[in-house]
């Protein structure tokens, strides 16, 4: 009764034997740099901590948030701009708001992201080597995230951050387990801005796309109406981020405060975004008018998403709901898109019966562990059916 028969059965379906197909051949982590990245980072973890406790002349424990709390607000006597029932909060972006504020915050903060990664990442991920494959296989999740996406958990490995430099580090303890192999990675470019220019047929969003442009530059020059080779760094990274911000339904608030700038700037910067691409607003006022209809929200492949809150007097859980509705087509059908192209890429490994293997799934990224001879079949392959 909900049309579901063709996702169900020439997406979801056929994509099982590829999943457990991935979970069972695993991916290879070499423990011995892990363990030696783990020395250095505690090395680098102590001496951050020396410095907190000098900033502050005491030692107490930097895990607590409860003893945070009385150190930065009673007796370094900074304003909290966060109250919490409990007392007062040190969450991450309470500190963000603070980091001008004194020394010690940004040292918290940089403690605070080296500790996740030694406990999540260094000290966690050996204990899932399996001891006879010597590989870690985790298991990936049709049916858990509402966008239709896959996760992963036992490890989660689709969250390893590749921004920092430890992160990086982390990333390259993952390696082919055999001698003359190597990764091979495929993935999309701005694989939802894409999709976002099939469902508008907006005409200056299908132009940057069909000639190949830098769509962040190219609407960074409509925005501030200056030609591509004025556009600065920063007007870029300001465009990047209403791309994005638009495509997650973002009002003007989130977009000031992402920005650092004012909410009468983060009007009139969407505002002048929308005139540029003017197809794109009709395209989110019909995707919330649809999904008041129906009810839900819908991929180009027909998955459904209910969405109940899209009439709720709560004007909170109303505009979520309207995110919901907008985010849905679009990061759903890039979710489907590369499913097929899994599914496809595995009928095509087995029928040239090529030796290699599909190891992960990153969202809009594929990774291969692959003989170096066959290197350039699958670069093809690749290409061809993603």
């Amino acid at each position: 009764e909900n049309n579901l028969e063709k996702v169900f059965y020439d997406m979801e379906l056929p994509l099982l034997p590829v999943l457990a197909k991935m979970e069972r051949t695993g991916i290879y982590l070499d423990p011995a740099p892990l363990k030696e990245l783990g020395e250095k980072l505690v090395q680098k973890l102590n001496s951050i901590t020396s410095m907190i406790f000098a900033q502050c002349q005491e030692t107490f424990n930097l895990n607590s948030p409860k003893q945070l709390a009385q150190i930065l607000f009673e007796k370094l006597k900074l304003s909290s701009p966060s109250r919490k029932k409990t007392g007062t909060s040190t969450s991450a972006d309470v500190l963000e708001e603070l980091i001008d504020t004194h020394p010690i915050i940004p040292l918290i903060l940089e403690y605070r992201g080296l500790e996740k990664l030694r406990s999540t990442y260094i000290e966690a991920l050996p204990s899932y080597i399996d001891p006879h494959t010597h590989r870690i296989h985790c298991t990936f999740n049709q049916s858990i995230a509402a966008t239709g996406r896959l996760s992963c958990q036992d490890p989660n490995l689709q969250n390893i951050p590749i921004r920092t430099q430890e992160g990086k580090a982390i990333r390259s303890c993952f390696k082919p387990q055999k001698q003359g192999w190597s990764f091979i990675g495929g993935d999309y470019s701005q694989i939802e801005l894409r999709i976002l220019a099939h469902f508008t047929q907006d005409p200056e969003l299908l132009h940057a796309f069909k000639t190949g442009q830098d769509v962040h530059t190219h609407t960074a020059s409509l925005v501030y109406d200056i030609p591509q080779a004025m556009v600065t760094q920063e007007m870029r990274s300001f465009a990047k981020t209403v791309n994005f911000g638009i495509l997650y339904g973002q009002g003007a608030y989130g977009l000031a405060k992402q920005l650092n700038i004012t909410q009468k700037q983060a009007s009139q910067f969407i505002e002048t975004y929308f005139k540029r691409y003017p197809k794109v607003l009709g395209f989110l006022e019909e995707s919330k008018k649809k999904a008041r209809k129906e009810g839900a929200a819908f991929t180009l492949t027909g998955r459904r998403r209910p969405i109940p809150d899209l009439d709720n007097p709560n004007p909170m859980l109303r505009s979520a709901a309207e995110r919901l509705a907008t985010n849905t087509p679009l990061q759903g059908t890039a979710a489907d898109l590369i499913k097929i192209a899994m599914i496809e890429l595995d009928k095509a490994i087995l029928e040239k019966k090529l030796e290699g293997k599909m190891v992960l799934q990153i969202h809009d990224e594929l990774i291969f562990e692959v003989p170096d001879q066959e290197m350039p079949i699958f670069t093809t392959l690749i290409q061809d059916k993603m």
